[in-house]
């Protein structure tokens, strides 16, 4: 394990920005921690980094507590949101600076610092100035900087924020393949759900302070455990109700303030628990002009929106809204249609883990 932090608490001013958080990143991992703005992301980042003291809480790297240690003895290589270079130095100087610190000589400062910016497809612009770059080329200084002094976790504070969109997709794939050259521990902070996806080994939900579900990117997105982690990726179909009859392996669910039944997949969790709360991607979900599937539901549709990846839909069943995701669209607002979806497609937002594979999954007891 590289990284613990346990029961991390800040306050800032009567506001609880982090409350009681523990995580552990493992070696080698790139680890995002994915969160709307304003929960505490970038703060948590500045803890780890020994920029920011917590009120409670401990931080440790590789089984030594590093909690009181001072920036510059932590090893940690940060890459700030606006890449915080220094003006008035080239991008070689800005490269260097930290191995100067340590006393290197100059020409072993020269051969790293050329190293890590061929690495960063740098080397033809050492002689230049940050003003004089785009906002991908000083991710890259910024990125290098932080390479070059080895550090034993690199931290990286939504550093594509600033770049523009089509450079994005380049720098993300650029960045996770360094990060595989270099096996450095890193950890990325970021609100923005594809980039997590893309590069993830693991992600980190941050709500309210804590870390509401620790996954990878296919388990988080597919298997969300809460009902905010649910919404948050885009999984906003969150359906009320209770258990009324086991079947087997399935069971018939009734949704809240209606009559309407569903066919659901059994899982252990209903023996135990009636009112629950199930989750629908909108993907899984199919809309017809005839009823298919196990479950079907007439409503009408009331908005269609076109996307990047296809179209969103949304669709009112008796006054609850259904939204799914279709790559191609055949319906207009104000058209009838059949919302299907199959028993499988329904999964309970239980606050525990999806361990087994898709085929046998079932929520266990265990929690975060």
């Amino acid at each position: 394990m590289n990284l613990r932090l346990k029961n991390i608490t800040k306050h800032f001013g009567k506001q609880k920005v982090l409350n009681s958080l523990s995580l552990e990143v493992k070696s080698g991992e790139f680890h995002v921690i994915l969160g709307p703005s304003g929960e505490g992301k970038s703060t948590l980042l500045f803890i780890i980094a020994g920029l920011i003291k917590p009120d409670k809480g401990e931080v440790w790297i590789k089984g030594k507590n590093i909690t009181h240690l001072p920036p510059q003895k932590r090893n940690i290589g940060f890459v700030f949101q606006d890449f915080a270079l220094f003006p008035h130095l080239t991008v070689f100087e800005n490269v260097a600076y930290g191995l100067r610190a340590k006393g290197l000589s100059s020409k072993e400062v020269k051969r790293q610092v050329n190293f890590y910016l061929e690495m960063v497809g740098l080397e033809k612009h050492s002689h230049k100035y940050p003003h004089q770059l785009s906002g991908g080329q000083k991710q890259r200084v910024a990125l290098a900087r932080a390479l070059v002094v080895k550090p034993e976790l690199l931290l990286l504070d939504e550093p594509l924020s600033h770049i523009d969109a089509w450079q994005k997709e380049k720098l993300r794939d650029e960045l996770k393949q360094i990060q595989k050259d270099t096996g450095v521990t890193t950890i990325y902070v970021t609100h923005d759900q594809l980039e997590a996806k893309v590069l993830a080994d693991r992600i980190s939900v941050l709500h309210q302070g804590k870390i509401e579900q620790v996954e990878p990117p296919e388990e988080l997105f597919y298997q969300p455990k809460t009902d905010f982690v649910a919404r948050f990726v885009g999984a906003g179909n969150i359906l009320q109700g209770s258990i009324i009859q086991l079947n087997g392996k399935k069971a018939t669910f009734l949704l809240k303030d209606s009559n309407t039944k569903l066919v659901v997949k059994y899982y252990p969790l209903f023996k135990e628990k009636k009112e629950v709360q199930l989750c629908l991607h909108p993907e899984r979900i199919f809309l017809n002009k005839r009823p298919v599937k196990e479950n079907h539901l007439l409503g009408k549709v009331i908005k269609v929106k076109k996307t990047s990846s296809g179209y969103r839909i949304k669709v009112s069943v008796e006054g609850l809204i259904f939204e799914a995701h279709a790559f191609k669209n055949s319906f207009s607002e104000g058209e009838m249609v059949w919302v299907c979806f199959d028993a499988k497609a329904l999964h309970p937002l239980c606050g525990r883990c999806f361990r087994e594979p898709p085929e046998f999954r079932r929520c266990r007891l265990e929690r975060l």
